[in-house]
């Protein structure tokens, strides 16, 4: 395995992998903490503001998984996997999940999200991952960032849901089909809208053979080729240690569009009983 990968791989210190989490059981939010699944209307914990946002206070970044790990000739895989009872998240249906991390030869990191439900449920799960691919991580000066999307979803200004319209994105300073530095959106999109981040869920079209998205630095000729089999992709700027100091991490989290199960048209995030339901995302790191 190229050892140029390891050097993003991996922290210092336990607390710092408060980043990274994988996020479940629905990722990003749900408006007003309420969902009808099935015909029946639910209402969940709300941890942000009036809405639930990435699962919850109890959600899969909250507990505590078993794990297990298998090498084999070509690539290395850790197994999370979960009983999570309807009494623990206050989602219906009891869970059975799995989470599989896999590294390749080829510098591909896999990550495969399946669960099962006793019950008609909601499943969106992702991993929330923060990139610096430029030596010594310190700024996103040098960051690039191409995405295979034309619109954007709408979100309120009071609490970033969204309002289930889409936003074209030619001639906004979101529009990343074209590769653009991250420097020079920031700008654009606060000359246009007065805004100083990038916190948005991009529609894209899933595909395991053509990128939903890339990252790249211009200085180091460093890339990661995201690939997802769900249509959209949720991309902000942080300084995930101090938000005094300028940007230096964009994030990432490829899901299904975010409050599906509220907005006709969105995706499907039901988990009926009986059912399997898996997704993966790949990262695939090279350069040239």
């Amino acid at each position: 395995m190229d050892r140029q990968l390891q050097r993003f791989s991996h922290y210092d210190s336990p607390a710092s992998y408060s980043l990274c989490k994988s996020i479940g059981r629905v990722a990003g939010r749900l408006t007003k903490a309420t969902a009808t699944i099935d015909g029946q209307e639910y209402h969940f914990d709300a941890n942000e503001n009036d809405n639930t946002l990435h699962g919850g206070p109890n959600g899969f970044s909250e507990i505590v998984w078993q794990a297990e790990q298998s090498i084999r000739e070509h690539d290395a895989s850790v197994t999370f996997s979960r009983h999570i009872t309807s009494d623990e998240d206050h989602f219906p249906g009891d869970l059975d999940a799995r989470i599989t991390y896999t590294f390749g030869d080829d510098n591909n990191v896999a990550i495969t999200f399946s669960a099962a439900s006793t019950a008609a449920t909601l499943f969106n799960p992702t991993c929330h991952v923060y990139w610096n691919l430029t030596e010594g991580q310190k700024t996103l000066e040098t960051q690039l960032l191409q995405i295979n999307s034309k619109r954007r979803l709408e979100l309120a200004d009071a609490d970033k849901v969204p309002t289930g319209k889409f936003v074209d994105l030619p001639g906004t300073g979101y529009d990343f089909e074209k590769t653009t530095d991250i420097p020079s959106a920031l700008a654009d999109i606060k000359s246009q809208t007065g805004k100083i981040e990038i916190d948005d869920a991009y529609e894209v079209t899933p595909s395991a053979d053509t990128p939903i998205a890339t990252l790249s630095d211009s200085a180091s000729n460093r890339h990661v080729a995201i690939y997802s089999d769900r249509n959209a992709l949720v991309v902000f700027t942080a300084n995930p240690f101090d938000q005094s100091k300028p940007y230096n991490a964009l994030a990432t989290e490829a899901q299904t569009l975010p409050d599906a199960i509220n907005h006709e048209g969105f995706g499907d995030i039901e988990l009926k009983p009986g059912d399997l339901k898996e997704y993966t995302i790949q990262y695939k790191y090279y350069e040239e």
